[in-house]
């Protein structure tokens, strides 16, 4: 007699769901490998709609503008030649190597690791909750030092205070990676979504420009936001879950600040004080030496197009100044370890931007994003949606596409070009619209399986709870995502409404020159 083999598990709508958003993620190439394809596709689109009468007029200079053929001798010779200066002069590139060189210092030194400590550390009980959110949201501009030093944290944290770990970290998690366009500091990402903002935008406005801190108004008001919102998810929804119970594995206490790290830290606080005080000088006197020389203006001077400067300057500054007091700085050679090492990490990104930025000069050249984003904006006026109606849907859109494609530069990479241009003729600013965007990209990584950092949670979390797998971690982060995107919508249709600057001389609306 033969077993019967027993019925496999019922599976739940959500598991169901996240197998097809898994399979859909995996099917995708690479994402270096995606914007080679897509490169390639570029240049056969441009032949096939080379072969009809297909034309639009400039918006700003009348022009006639038809697709350029890149499967022709001229465009070969194109290609060819420009491959190298496509690399070398995307706006992305020097920005983001610049920004990492300053933060990797303070990485390296162990400024940002012994800050986070010493923030959750000194937190009361009945404020640990919205502090780790806060916490989580600040990380964020030192890049994957939140997921990998602050999630385990709080877990630690959660349990010494006699409550379930598993709400600490869903509290950090949901800060690092849901609050991840939220932030009071500018960081590495700031810069890196800017020059492709920039790309797309000078397809309708050859010189055009985006600030590094073009969204910085509406990031510091998103901070608070996110923190509210994931304090309020934490303590209503995730904690009737995971109720406040002894853990059999505590996983020891959280080591208290040693006197080195603390003298470090005072190191540290008061170089950027004094770093600040410069800035101040140059900045807040009508004749300050950061201000526009020929005016005073603060919107047009070398204080915001020096932005990723500072951030380097604040990196480098700190962080040598906490590894002398710390201890761990004995050397120059130690702080370019720190510089080299945050290099390093870049290897995957550089080949990456190197096709991206190859599939956006292409894009640029065949001139279909502007004939796409003429066509577009033509079909939205008809259809006469509001303002808050289209931004809406756009959020969701990138929302969904996060579902299926992680990184944040990459998909900016691939929607900028269309829906930039397509906004501007609309009367909406690339700034604005890099909002819309980031608040679709951040709401749903925390339940997006192709988040690079998706698998390590679930380590994390395995510690606690053994069966933990993709559906729990989904289950748990659900929650915060729904409220985030909700909240962070409402705000921003607020923000619209109003009609207030979103980031210093960076309006919502595009007027364009002459």
């Amino acid at each position: 007699m033969t077993d019967t083999p027993a019925a496999a598990p019922r599976r739940s709508a959500i598991d169901r769901f996240l197998n097809v958003v898994e399979a859909g993620g995996n099917a995708l190439p690479h994402p270096a490998t995606l914007f080679a394809i897509l490169a390639m596709v570029v240049v056969l689109l441009s032949w096939v709609f080379s072969q009809f009468d297909l034309s639009v007029q400039h918006p700003t200079t009348g022009d006639l503008i038809t697709p350029v053929n890149l499967m022709s001798v001229a465009g070969l010779h194109r290609i060819l030649t420009g491959l190298v200066t496509n690399f070398t002069s995307f706006a992305p590139l020097g920005t983001v190597l610049v920004s990492l060189i300053g933060i990797g210092v303070a990485e390296h030194s162990g400024l940002i690791g012994a800050a986070l400590r010493q923030l959750v550390l000194a937190a009361p009980r009945f404020l640990l909750t919205p502090v780790m959110v806060f916490a989580g949201v600040m990380s964020n501009m030192a890049s994957e030092i939140g997921y990998v030093l602050l999630v385990p944290l709080a877990g630690l944290v959660f349990v010494a205070a006699g409550r379930h770990p598993i709400l600490g970290m869903a509290a950090a998690f949901a800060g690092v990676s849901g609050g991840y366009s939220a932030n009071l500091l500018l960081g590495t990402i700031d810069p890196l979504l800017a020059g492709l903002s920039q790309e797309a935008a000078r397809i309708i406005d050859p010189d055009y420009t985006v600030s590094p801190a073009a969204n910085w108004y509406f990031m510091i008001v998103s901070t608070f936001l996110v923190t509210g919102l994931g304090w309020w998810v934490t303590e209503r929804i995730v904690a009737r879950r995971f109720p406040d119970a002894p853990q059999q594995d505590g996983g020891g206490e959280i080591e208290p600040m040693s006197r080195e790290e603390r003298r470090g830290l005072l190191f540290a606080v008061v170089a950027a004080g004094a770093l600040t005080a410069l800035v101040l000088w140059g900045t807040v006197p009508a004749d300050g030496f950061l201000r526009n020389p020929e005016d005073g203006d603060l919107l047009n001077s070398p204080f915001l197009q020096g932005i990723v400067a500072l951030i380097f300057a604040y990196g480098v500054v700190a962080g040598v100044a906490y590894g002398i007091g710390a201890g761990t700085i004995r050397s120059d050679a130690d702080v370019i370890k720190g510089m080299g090492q945050s290099m390093s990490t870049l290897g995957v990104y550089l080949v990456l931007v190197f096709f991206a930025a190859q599939f956006v000069a292409f894009f640029n050249w065949t001139q279909l994003g502007l004939i796409f984003a003429v066509n577009g904006a033509g079909l939205l006026a008809q259809m006469q949606l509001p303002g808050i109606v289209l931004f809406a849907g756009f959020i969701l859109l990138t929302a969904a596409a996060n579902l299926f494609m992680g990184s944040a530069s990459a998909k900016w990479a691939l929607m900028a070009p269309v829906f930039i241009p397509m906004f501007m003729l609309l009367g909406y600013s690339p700034e604005l619209t890099q909002i819309g965007y980031r608040i679709g990209d951040s709401t749903t990584n925390i339940i997006s399986p192709m988040m690079s950092y998706f698998a390590l949670i679930i380590a994390f979390l395995q510690r606690y709870e053994p069966k933990a797998g993709i559906g729990t971690v989904v289950a748990v982060m659900l929650p915060y995502s729904v409220t985030f995107l909700i909240g962070w919508t409402i705000l921003f249709s607020i923000w619209m409404a109003i009609g207030a600057p979103i980031g210093p001389g960076s309006p919502l609306e595009y007027i364009p020159a002459g």
